[in-house]
């Protein structure tokens, strides 16, 4: 008997196995993620090299178009495990450095591009192997699940990096991650699925090109690419420059840095949960109505000098944001056909992942020339335009269920 309403995909051992073990992984990638951000501000106490290593973390997902094509050819459990492998390698390496007191800060940006490199080959997979784990009436279910586990990581990993940062330092926050790779890995290997049938293989030119195809040819797709793009580099290049924000505008340290993460992760869980319970119907219009609140909670926050305000301000962008991502994500999957799943999702999460080293490196620069204010502020306005507008333009979009 499957559970009913919002943990209905949880009735599907596959999908409990995946669940528990993302969920520990997870927690140690946001814990990383903090840590790394404020270790290199430390290091160089300049906000546009927080630019520089989300840049170099995000560059790579445009190999994330090659990463369709392996998704759709080989079993996507296999290939996980060799990104999940090669990522809690990369932690190991920089845990490494850090207590061997060697790392610099070019070490992060370029273990930041291998990182990248490996996501670029996971996420699609990640993100198409739920449809092999619960039957396709529970799919919906199933990414909103998944966006649950994903934000309790980014709520608690963040929280969890600034106290141990600063009772321990950074090294033990990527020993950590190293070691919670290790509970999706024994989940993979534990997880049972029935192969799909793969496709004569063609060349990669033209499977690539069938991929972006049929993306970029479906009408309601094309819009969400484009808002997931814009959001990708306008709405989220704030959070790049947070760890210098807290320091110069709120005058935090690192425990501070990890709440203000975890306030947003926070937000987008409950995001998450309010569509695993609710959302039935009109899912285009519920998406469109999260991207006209977002950039109003990143001015608000913009407009803050209180650390709890603040908190509470990146509750409620990570609230709004979670329909736009979440949202898109469903949709897209509902839409595309099981074998082009792999390469269609590389394209979505090409225009996701792909575009926020952009939003890093700008916000970075930006920030760099003419403070963090402005460029939070920046941000915030050019996102309320596109938003307006396209709640007038994307009526394909706001008429989808």
């Amino acid at each position: 008997m499957k559970p009913p309403g919002v943990f209905a995909a949880l009735g599907f051992r596959n999908y409990r196995l995946w669940f528990a073990g993302q969920l520990g992984s997870l927690v140690g990638t946001w814990m990383q993620a903090t840590a790394q951000a404020f270790l290199i501000y430390q290091l160089t106490h300049s906000p546009a090299y927080l630019g520089y290593a989300g840049f170099a973390s995000g560059a790579p997902a445009v190999l994330g178009l090659f990463g369709g094509v392996v998704s759709d050819r080989m079993p996507r459990r296999i290939l996980l495990l060799i990104t999940q492998t090669t990522m809690m390698i990369l932690a190991a390496i920089l845990a490494a450095l850090v207590f061997a007191h060697l790392v610099e800060p070019w070490h992060i940006i370029a273990l930041s591009l291998g990182l990248g490199i490996a996501n670029a080959f996971d996420a699609p997979a990640r993100q198409s192997f739920v449809a092999e784990l619960v039957d396709r009436d529970y799919l919906t279910n199933g990414i909103a699940l998944n966006a649950i586990m994903f934000n309790l990581a980014r709520a608690a990993g963040p929280a969890a990096a600034g106290a141990v940062y600063g009772a321990f330092g950074a090294g033990f926050c990527f020993l950590v991650n190293a070691f919670s790779f290790l509970a999706l890995i024994v989940a993979l290997l534990a997880i049972r699925t029935v192969a799909s049938e793969k496709r004569k293989a063609e060349s990669l030119r033209i499977e690539i090109a069938e991929g972006i195809g049929f993306a970029f040819g479906h009408p309601v797709i094309r819009i969400i690419l484009l808002i997931v793009a814009m959001v990708a580099i306008f709405g989220l290049g704030y959070i790049t420059i947070i760890p210098a924000w807290t320091v110069t505008m709120l005058g935090g340290s690192a425990l501070e840095i990890g709440l203000l993460q975890g306030a947003q992760g926070l937000g987008a869980l409950l995001g998450a949960f309010a569509i695993a319970a609710f959302a039935r119907g009109s899912r285009g219009r519920m998406l469109l109505t999260g991207l006209l609140l977002f950039p109003l909670a990143i001015l608000g926050f913009a407009m803050s000098r209180n650390v709890i305000l603040s908190g509470l301000l990146l509750v409620a962008g990570g609230f709004f944001v979670m329909f736009v991502f979440n949202l898109a994500n469903a949709i897209v999957q509902t839409i595309v056909p099981d074998h082009l799943r792999g390469r269609v999702i590389s394209v979505y999460t090409l225009c996701f992942l792909g575009t926020m080293p952009i939003g890093s490196i700008v916000a970075g620069a930006i920030a760099e020339w003419k403070g963090e204010l402005f460029t939070v502020i920046l941000g915030g306005v050019v996102l309320s335009v596109f938003a307006v507008s396209a709640w007038f333009l994307a009526r394909p979009l706001r008429a989808r269920d």
